[in-house]
């Protein structure tokens, strides 16, 4: 579907946009084919897949000790009075919500597999889009477009960025 949308949309820019753009140089480049080629990004892949790996595991097992508490919990709870049900579903919530917790710190948005990979893929895109600026400037290329949909548009010549033109005609600095 995205792919879909992001090959009308170049549909679109190639077609009825480029009586306007007659002169400017464009170039389409598959990012993800680039990555997917360079040794150091699937060594950085291999680790951080790994590294996910091994957090799923961890936190599947203290899954594992939280339904095992629940359960144990389950066949005792007839023998149990009203003030130890009560203590063993507290520890039972508190434990689950530990996990829950854990998993966040290691998968959430801001989570440290999203600090390592930025760690470790971010030097990697930084080479490539460095790349795609000084090809753009030797072959004189205004536009350079991703086709695998995933950025869009990966480089434009400062020239046609008329972003400050527009916050000046609003009065905004």
């Amino acid at each position: 579907m995205k792919n879909r949308i992001s090959t009308m949309i170049l549909a679109f820019v190639c077609l009825f946009l480029t009586p306007m753009t007659y002169g400017q140089k464009i170039a389409i480049i598959d990012i993800n084919d680039v990555l997917s080629n360079m040794p150091e990004y699937k060594a950085a892949q291999t680790e951080l897949d790994q590294i996910s790996a091994t957090w799923r595991q961890e936190i599947a097992i203290e899954f594992d000790k939280v339904k095992s508490l629940y359960n144990k919990f389950q066949a005792e709870q007839v023998l149990l009075s009203a003030d130890e049900k009560a203590t063993k579903e507290n520890e039972i919530v508190k434990k689950e919500a530990e996990v829950r917790e854990m998993q966040k710190r290691k998968f959430g948005p801001e989570g440290e597999l999203f600090t390592k990979r930025q760690e470790m893929v971010a030097p990697i895109q930084d080479k490539v889009f460095a790349s795609i600026e000084s090809y753009a400037a030797e072959k004189g290329l205004d536009l350079i477009f991703d086709k695998s949909g995933s950025t869009g548009l990966l480089f434009s010549n400062p020239e046609y960025d008329k972003t400050g033109d527009i916050k000046k005609k609003l009065g905004i600095k």
